[in-house]
């Protein structure tokens, strides 16, 4: 899950800056939403682990980092869009799909916003003082996954076949993904010259192919090599899958 911020003065600013030691506190129960199409709607749970109130508003967008409520245009409606959530308490989130004819082979990829407004300080301290609020929005993926797919979603990652291809002066690990669900890396490495080399991480569209360059690799990986790599389920689990290198 990613997380931003925002700068808020009087009022909430569009433009979101990351923050590397600002945590959000309205909790969203899980780390990416699986969306049946024969539901036709899911709910997200969401908790307020703060000891004040906060305004939250959510959106959907089709991977733009910098959308906002205003700009989007996605056949999802979530209800409510924005509300008060008072301390300690829990709140659910109703996503609809409305319409939009979307592949009926693969899953398609959305992203969820949750943006987390504090309340503005009051008090005598703050008279005559200027306030910066920090907003913090949590990104979350949401997978729009069509009836009647072939294969299981959670053995999907273990179905990636690998190829080394040159990649400018190194080389990278090249995955196919024949799959119809989306494969989400968080760790990737191969044999290499008597040695793992790391390679970078990242999500393999379904029917597609995606190139992960090495980080030092003495020697190409041979036909054969062991390729060592973890992936993301639907319940946000670290599982461990292992493959070869393709000749």
């Amino acid at each position: 899950m990613k997380r931003f911020v925002c700068a808020l003065g009087a009022g909430l600013l569009a433009l979101c800056l990351g923050v590397p030691h600002a945590q959000a506190n309205v909790l969203i129960g899980g780390t990416r939403v699986v969306f049946p199409a024969k539901d036709g709607e899911v709910t997200v749970r969401l908790t307020n682990d703060n000891d004040h109130p906060v305004l939250v508003e959510s959106w959907i967008d089709r991977g733009d980092v910098h959308s906002t409520p205003e700009s989007v245009d996605v056949p999802f409606l979530i209800t409510p869009p924005l509300f008060r959530m008072e301390a300690k308490k829990e709140q659910s989130l109703r996503i609809v799909f409305t319409h939009e004819q979307l592949p009926a082979d693969r899953e398609s990829l959305f992203w969820l916003n949750v943006l987390e407004v504090p309340p503005k300080p009051t008090g005598p301290q703050t008279e005559g003082q200027n306030i910066l609020q920090l907003a913090l929005r949590s990104r979350l993926k949401l997978f729009y996954r069509p009836a009647g797919l072939p294969g299981d979603p959670l053995k999907a990652p273990g179905e990636l076949a690998w190829k080394v291809v040159a990649d400018g002066k190194g080389y990278a690990l090249e995955a196919h993904n024949p799959t119809p669900y989306h494969v989400t890396i968080s760790e990737l490495s191969v044999a290499a010259g008597g040695r793992n080399a790391t390679a970078e991480i990242g999500m393999v569209a379904p029917l597609s192919d995606l190139r992960l360059p090495l980080h030092d690799a003495a020697q190409k990986p041979a036909p054969g090599s062991a390729v060592t790599y973890t992936a993301i389920n639907d319940f946000g689990a670290a599982v461990s899958f292992k493959g070869t290198v393709a000749p």
